[in-house]
């Protein structure tokens, strides 16, 4: 008989264990990444709206006063020139990628799944240099902004010191691992 092999893997969670802590738990770190939850659903919010409207479901976006034209923003070339598609579907599946990387693992993931945290602030940073971006390019060919992306990209701005403290708990971990090995 072989003798069972051994891992560098953590234990993981029982899907009830993992369901209580992440309902439940209070702990910093998940406070946290709820909040970062909730601007990425914020984001997906606007991106549902915006991909409505791209797609034919709506007709007009209602802006607030300001620089807004949505409409005008949403329906330009700008919009439609990424990945032959409506920008807004682009968006949904963005903020959902943030919303599961921050969703995803237990209470002690910095230590025993490093790159979990590290992934998560990666993408939030990506998020934020897109969207200051799109930002840019949104103003400069329509004079105008869409507020639902402008919110998305607000959201983004916001989720990126959330999601330092762990990474930088990730990072102290990982370099442990290489110093013991």
């Amino acid at each position: 008989m072989a003798a069972p092999r051994t891992t560098d893997r953590p234990a993981r969670l029982s899907p009830s264990d993992l369901s209580q802590y992440l309902r439940t738990g209070r702990d910093p770190d998940l406070r946290r990444r709820r909040a970062v939850v909730g601007l990425s659903l914020l984001g997906l919010a606007g991106g549902q709206v915006v991909a409505a409207f791209q797609t034919g479901l709506l007709r007009r976006l209602p802006d607030p006063p300001g620089p807004f034209d949505s409409d005008r923003v949403d329906s330009s070339d700008y919009a439609y020139r990424r990945l032959q598609t409506a920008d807004g579907l682009l968006m949904l599946v963005s903020y959902a990628v943030t919303a599961l990387l921050a969703g995803t693992g237990g209470p002690d993931r910095p230590s025993t799944r490093p790159l979990l945290p590290l992934l998560s602030a990666g993408k939030v940073a990506v998020d934020v240099v897109t969207r200051v971006v799109l930002a840019r390019e949104e103003w400069r060919e329509n004079r105008a902004l869409c507020a639902y992306c402008q919110a998305a990209t607000v959201a983004s701005v916001v989720s990126l010191p959330l999601v330092l403290p762990e990474a930088r708990r990730s990072l102290a971990a990982l370099r442990a691992r290489t110093t013991s090995s």
